[in-house]
């Protein structure tokens, strides 16, 4: 694998498609569209046949609420949830055998805001994250700093039910949006934009216990705070953050064997506004989109430093917000 992007197929006349998730099978893409719409918002599913490299538009559903901003589907591909940014809502969908969305089963809505009032007048959901075991979903919510924390019953027709620790309070304005567990360790991490910090957490049945704070910004963006993605590479042993705003780079971590974090160096993103980035299943790849300057950078990744190089040419896509990586 060289790291070089080339297209395939494209799907036309789809509005304002954002986060992106696929199906455990690969079969089915999902993805929120009609975002940043005023008085809408809708999630659709695709298929996609490698085979025949087309991407098919299956059908859409209503978030049930403004702005949707990120999916996830359950490991035996029955529920689709999806999490809506402005009015602070969650969604839950059935998913039938060929890749249809049934309508809503769930819908819950937030209100209550936080200490930012610019940013936290009110609720925002910004992911959706299943535990490991896919026992637990965990929202975290921008608007009113909480992780918030539902048990998840797939044999339910109504699967969510709130867990009895009902949310995780994060440090009043630190703004928590995307979230992520270690592959193989009882740890998870978040990513918070408004302070520009990564909070780590010991996990157990449910439960998040803080362990560490660390600053994903370098120390020469003291007031840029406008983090956004996280992941962990397939080995677990080093953790990466995007930073928007001024700074445009991946913060780079090794994580110790207590679950804290240690700096291990940034990578610029070689464009501006790293929205979201993702890492192939064999480690050697990371991919970033950079959503204000329309491209898309590969980076081949150092699996004993964590350390990242530019590798290809960048790819030009307007608006660029998202990427999923899958081999087939």
């Amino acid at each position: 694998m060289s790291g070089k992007l080339s297209k395939i197929t494209t799907v036309k006349n789809i509005l304002n498609p954002s986060f992106l998730t696929l199906s455990t099978d690969g079969k089915y893409l999902f993805a929120c569209t009609e975002s940043k719409t005023p008085n809408a918002g809708s999630v659709s599913s695709f298929e996609f046949s490698p085979k025949n490299k087309t991407l098919t538009f299956i059908n859409s559903q209503k978030s049930g609420g403004e702005n949707p901003m990120y999916l996830t589907v359950h490991k035996n591909g029955k529920w689709l949830i999806n999490g809506n940014y402005t009015e602070g809502s969650i969604s839950v969908y059935p998913i039938t055998e060929n890749g249809v969305i049934a309508p809503m089963a769930q819908n819950f809505h937030f209100d209550e805001g936080s200490v930012n009032k610019e940013r936290q007048s009110r609720s925002h959901i910004h992911s959706a994250v299943f535990s490991p075991n896919f026992d637990y979903i965990f929202f975290p919510d921008l608007g009113a700093d909480k992780i918030r924390t539902y048990k998840f019953e797939n044999e339910k027709t109504k699967p969510l039910e709130i867990a009895k620790v009902p949310f995780i309070q994060s440090t009043l304005g630190s703004g928590p949006r995307h979230f992520t567990f270690h592959p193989t360790l009882q740890f998870a991490y978040c990513i918070e934009e408004l302070t520009g910090t990564v909070n780590a957490y010991q996990y157990e049945n449910g439960k998040l216990e803080s362990i560490q704070r660390i600053n994903s910004h370098s120390e020469k963006y003291k007031d840029n705070f406008e983090s956004s993605d996280i992941h962990i590479s397939p080995d677990g042993k080093f953790l990466y953050a995007s930073n928007r705003g001024n700074e445009n780079n991946i913060a780079i971590f090794k994580i110790q064997e207590n679950g804290t974090l240690k700096s291990a160096g940034y990578q610029s993103t070689l464009g501006k506004h790293p929205r979201v980035f993702a890492i192939d299943e064999s480690g050697k790849f990371l991919i970033a989109t950079n959503s204000v300057s329309g491209d898309v950078v590969v980076f081949k990744r150092n699996a004993d430093t964590g350390l990242l190089k530019k590798v290809g040419r960048k790819l030009k896509i307007k608006s660029v917000s998202c990427v999923q990586i899958r081999k087939y």
